[in-house]
């Protein structure tokens, strides 16, 4: 498989592969709960659901239904949270730029396929200077159904241009994961927050992008030609109602 074939696509989601701010998201997170004077444990929360809009996720820690607007209400209260938690510490994960300038390169496409709000784009990707390197940028305002619907990713290879068997998507979620197996692709895991024995069925897993390259990620999709089928059992423990 040659490696500047134009027509293979990598797809990056963002929190927790971009970037390792997971932390920071569930520090805000749980500083939020505090004040809705709600005992959920934010960090075990985003370890089932992490990857999902946070009003979708903010959804499941009430015990009653709660009206759309109020859960946007929280969920701008939470994003306020964690830019001032994270403000100093924005920083892309180890040998990132080094792989999107090797990809770039070898003729790959690159998207961004994230439940971010443009502006929580905005606030990381050109703080860091990474758009110049995506082709694409597909977010919450782009889809109908975030993360772990296939929306996401199926929206970033149609406006790429690229069959979903020919893309790799990096995650760091398992939701991320389930995701990109419904949208007919293979996936990487990023080890940011959890364990390689957390996820179904990647292609490889990394701490960060200093040992890999795009080179060995087409060479892995030659090897595991297969894309996995969604886990029914990962869908009932992690999923929930939603």
């Amino acid at each position: 498989m040659p490696s500047n074939h134009p027509s293979y696509a990598l797809i990056f989601d963002m929190d927790g592969v971009l970037i390792d701010n997971t932390p920071e998201q569930a520090k805000a997170f749980q500083l939020l709960f505090r004040d809705l004077g709600l005992t959920t444990n934010a960090r075990q929360l985003l370890r089932r659901l992490n990857g999902m809009p946070a009003t979708n996720i903010l959804k499941t820690v009430f015990t009653n239904p709660v009206p759309k607007k109020k859960l946007e209400e929280y969920a701008a209260q939470r994003e306020l949270l964690y830019r001032v938690l994270y403000w100093n510490k924005r920083r892309e994960l180890a040998g990132l730029t080094r792989f999107l300038e090797a990809a770039r390169a070898a003729g790959l496409k690159i998207a961004l396929g994230t439940g971010s709000a443009p502006e929580t784009i905005g606030y990381i990707i050109d703080h860091l200077n990474l758009r110049r390197f995506f082709d694409v940028v597909v977010g919450k305002a782009d889809v109908e159904n975030g993360k772990p619907h296939a929306d996401t990713f199926a929206a970033a290879a149609r406006k790429l241009g690229v069959p979903p068997e020919r893309c790799v998507v990096f995650e760091d979620a398992i939701l991320g994961e389930q995701a990109a197996y419904k949208a007919g692709m293979r996936c990487i895991a990023v080890l940011s927050s959890l364990k390689e024995k957390d996820f179904q069925a990647p292609l490889t897993t990394i701490q960060d992008f200093t040992g890999i390259t795009p080179a060995q990620v087409l060479e892995l999709l030659a090897q595991q030609p297969e894309t996995p089928k969604p886990s029914k059992a990962m869908a009932q423990r992690n999923y929930m109602k939603l």
